[in-house]
């Protein structure tokens, strides 16, 4: 049994837990998550797998459970123990009876201050989470008693890095406001350059800012930003589905983006909808009648 996101939505909603951070952290952090598939994988006592879409940023594994196997693009982990996971790229994971997962998901990185770390270095595996983060506070977190006793935690831990750093924020200023600013308005036809010139720097600077906050380019960055939400939207509401919204200049242009962000299995859950842009190319052509 495999779950597509966008396309499972309601597994993603009732089978995780999921609650934001605190607003000092809302530009760092997208949320907070825990499995919790215990009546799931009762039904399903073989397993079953979440398969995920290259996403910006990275998350945060804490193993409260047994181990688990984790794909990444086409490399299997077998994971005992915690992991920093990019997410650059589509993941898979393959769950059993006994696995407990907490996560966090980042935009970026609050550590980035702390350790000065290049997060351009990290996306081709999943690296031990002590690399990132104290084993002590990883073991605080796994003997919390409850889901929300961790994010408090967390909330606390990361606040704490934001407040003692708060003079070192240019950087990761600029990198989230046109993060947040292509998500709220659907601009993604704003060029790099003219993005650079709006803050005052370079091109050259602004790839850097967003490589070591990142790990990504600001193109790549911004282009997974919009492929997703034109995917979310072509899943929850196909009939209202205009790639035009989203700065594809016609039909071929957003269905090349698309197919290069499929991975192979899950091509064939989105054919309907494949079918559906067919239709919408007809209508939009000339009648010759």
């Amino acid at each position: 049994m495999q779950h597509i996101e966008f396309f499972h939505k309601i597994h993603f909603e009732q089978n995780y837990h999921r609650v934001k951070p605190v607003p000092l952290l809302e530009n760092f952090i997208d949320f907070f998550w825990e499995t919790k598939f215990d009546e799931l994988l009762e039904a399903a006592p073989n397993g079953f797998s979440d398969a995920l879409f290259p996403n910006i940023g990275y998350t945060y594994l804490i193993n409260l459970g047994t181990p688990f196997t984790m794909q990444v693009a086409e490399k299997k982990f077998d994971m005992k123990t915690d992991g920093f996971l990019p997410r650059n790229t589509s993941i898979e994971c393959y769950h059993r009876p006994g696995n407990q997962l907490f996560g966090i998901k980042f935009k970026i990185s609050p550590i980035i201050f702390k350790t000065k770390v290049n997060f351009a270095e990290y996306r081709e595996y999943i690296y031990p989470l002590s690399y990132l983060m104290e084993q002590s506070v990883i073991d605080k977190v796994k003997k919390a008693a409850s889901f929300q006793e961790r994010v408090d935690i967390l909330n606390g831990y990361f606040s704490s890095i934001v407040q003692a750093y708060s003079g070192s924020w240019e950087a990761i200023n600029i990198v989230s406001g046109i993060i947040r600013h292509c998500d709220e308005k659907n601009d993604f036809t704003t060029t790099v350059e003219t993005f650079a010139k709006q803050y005052g720097i370079s091109e050259r600077t602004l790839h850097r800012y967003f490589e070591t906050a990142t790990s990504l380019s600001t193109k790549k960055a911004l282009q997974i930003l919009r492929i997703r939400k034109a995917v979310q939207q072509l899943a929850n509401d196909p009939v209202h589905f205009s790639y035009e919204q989203y700065g594809y200049y016609d039909h071929s242009h957003f269905s090349k983006h698309l197919k290069q962000f499929l991975q192979k299995e899950t091509i064939a859950s989105l054919q309907p909808h494949l079918k559906l842009l067919q239709n919408l190319k007809k209508r939009q052509q000339p009648s010759t009648g």
